[in-house]
């Protein structure tokens, strides 16, 4: 750390969860904060899958960073692609600026993992961005809008096959919001084909839905995505995966949508840093988050391979990310101030969440355990209250509203292009 009447620098790199959270606790330090990021916007990722389906409008889920900092002074924000980590001269390369800094924060999340099969990519793709779930919007939709002039029986029964990879959260939101858009949204919009008969297929390498929940209230889950007309498979990895549909074992479904929802990759740092990674390319840390060689660099959130006291990996989802975020900004202020460093981080689970459709879901706080309509609500509640930005809140709790009463979905644009179809 520089000495003197300048403040020290600290560059963060992502403006995620963990980024952001660590430049906003920063806000009132002696510092000159730096955020990099490639996009000008916080993503709310959590909401991700309704853009997907036309729930919710990109719009509704991000906010540009500027407009997030605007009125904390002693933070700037960079629009560019981080490159590598001169660790030595203390330097960010990020396309042809070199930004330094004293302490740096790297929290730039995950990416796909195909499990070896990466050649599956182009035609099941993955669900982390604003770009993913425009594009899987447009395949959800088209896929109807070529059945609907489409003369062959076999291609209209392929085009109404939608198959989801992976148990998880993602997987069970998208097969059940996938599922009401079919046999609710968009029942009295097409006149040749019933998307009531769209066959949606959620396949599960693993004995049950949602691993991270208790075992009653995965089969809960499955129980209401069924209801809903979801063909869940568990226990039955998918074998193979081309442009013309999936192979569970000698099973082959013809499908013209497949999305993965399996499996996430940390994102490049662990080679910026020239730093030890775990199987999944998540950064090895010390338990205060930094580099076990380089203690003014930390990594935050997904990029890091990180575990609570008892050895176990913690999970990488947004709670995690801020909280490590908020423990990471004490330790620096600690440091340039003199004061004692914190206590030994201690991750608080405030519990797990998750949707299935628009009248159900099921929550885990640990001492409260529900499923069904109330879940539903109180699940709506979390995500509204925790989106950035008031008008955000306000569309998105009426977007809600009015698809609650009427089954209606009113952001069903087809936009973009897509190649390999």
């Amino acid at each position: 750390m520089r000495h003197g009447a300048v403040p020290p620098r600290v560059v963060i790199v992502g403006a995620g969860f963990g980024g952001l959270t660590a430049a906003q606790a920063l806000r009132r330090a002696a510092l000159h904060v730096t955020l990099i990021d490639q996009r000008n916007y916080h993503l709310f990722q959590p909401l991700l899958y309704q853009v997907a389906t036309a729930g919710l409008s990109p719009a509704d889920i991000a906010v540009p960073i500027r407009s997030i900092l605007r009125r904390q002074y002693n933070t700037k924000t960079l629009l560019g692609e981080v490159t590598g980590v001169d660790k030595a001269a203390r330097l960010v390369l990020a396309g042809d600026r070199q930004v330094p800094y004293d302490f740096l924060v790297i929290a730039t999340g995950a990416s796909h993992a195909y499990f070896g099969h990466d050649d599956w990519a182009p035609f099941a793709p993955g669900l982390k961005s604003l770009d993913d779930a425009t594009a899987i919007r447009r395949r959800i939709l088209l896929a109807f809008e070529q059945a609907e002039t489409s003369d062959d029986p076999h291609e209209r029964r392929r085009l109404g096959n939608f198959v989801i990879i992976g148990g998880g959260p993602t997987g069970v939101e998208l097969a059940g919001a996938i599922a009401e858009l079919s046999k609710k949204a968009l029942i009295k919009d097409f006149r040749n084909i019933d998307p009531r008969h769209a066959r949606i297929i959620l396949i599960e390498a693993g004995p049950r839905l949602l691993p991270s929940f208790p075992e009653r209230l995965s089969a809960r889950a499955k129980r209401s995505l069924e209801r809903l007309g979801v063909d869940v498979r568990l226990g039955h990895p998918a074998t193979s995966c081309d442009a013309r549909g999936i192979s569970i074992g000698e099973e082959r479904i013809d499908a013209a949508t497949t999305i993965w929802a399996a499996g996430v990759a940390a994102s490049p740092a662990a080679v910026w840093l020239g730093a030890n990674k775990d199987r999944a390319g998540r950064v090895i840390v010390s338990a205060d988050f930094s580099l076990a060689d380089h203690p003014e660099i930390f990594v935050l959130g997904d990029t890091a391979a990180a575990k609570d006291p008892a050895g176990r990996p913690l999970p990488g989802v947004a709670p995690v990310a801020k909280q490590e975020a908020h423990y990471v900004a004490k330790i620096i202020l600690a440091r340039i101030t003199g004061r004692p460093a914190p206590k030994p981080f201690r991750y608080k689970n405030p519990g797990n969440l998750a949707t299935i459709g628009r009248r159900a879901a099921v929550v885990d706080f640990g001492w409260l355990r529900m499923s069904g309509f109330p879940a539903w609500v109180l699940w709506s509640a979390a995500h509204i209250y925790f989106l950035i930005g008031f008008r955000n809140r306000v569309v998105v709790s009426l977007d809600w509203l009015l698809a609650y009463l009427t089954f209606s979905r009113g952001a069903r644009l087809i936009t973009g292009t897509e190649h390999g179809r």
